[in-house]
């Protein structure tokens, strides 16, 4: 039990993060002057994010046995 915990734990720390990172993506983007290196950079750590986020739900899933 306490594994799912911290698995939950970290997901929302995680979710909050990929939040983070799409309003600074989206600032970024507004700016009359765009730094493509660094918005490259933001976009793969989102992806990274949401593939992270997608396998600890994934995890906390039950298996369901057909």
């Amino acid at each position: 039990m306490e594994d799912e915990d911290a698995l939950r734990e970290k997901l929302a720390e995680l979710i909050l993060e990929h939040k983070g990172l799409d309003d600074m993506i989206s600032r970024l983007v507004e700016m009359p002057v765009i730094d493509v290196l660094q918005l490259q950079r933001l976009k793969k750590r989102k992806l990274q994010l949401k593939d992270m986020v997608e396998k600890i739900e994934s995890d906390l899933l039950p298996d369901i046995i057909a």
